[in-house]
């Protein structure tokens, strides 16, 4: 699956969730609230990779990796809620830091 899909596929998915949202809530997550949802599962990477490591009590350590996609599932969210490409987003950033690299 290329970053297309991976936008695509995810703006999909959040649309069904901010449906549900409306029927119990009464209306969607603010963006503020998707990233606070973001950063809430980052934060369970790190535990959950601690816990991989020993180094924090956890019963969850096969969760890291459905975490990790889910992290990448919000930031594909959060890139559209902000008014930028997701695809772009990430290959400009590679292509900056390689060209960093190459220049080192």
């Amino acid at each position: 699956m290329d970053l297309h899909e991976v936008s695509e596929q995810s703006l999909a998915i959040r649309r069904q969730y901010r449906k549900l949202e409306r029927q119990l809530h009464g209306k969607e997550w603010t963006t503020e609230e998707d990233a606070l949802a973001f950063l809430t599962d980052a934060g369970l990477v790190g535990r959950l990779t601690m816990a991989k490591e020993g180094r924090w009590p956890s019963e969850d350590e096969a969760m890291i990796g459905p975490k990790i996609g889910e992290c990448v599932w919000w930031l594909a969210v959060l890139a559209e809620r902000n008014g930028i490409g997701f695809e772009a987003a990430v290959e400009d950033f590679l292509r900056t830091r390689a060209a960093e690299l190459q220049d080192s």
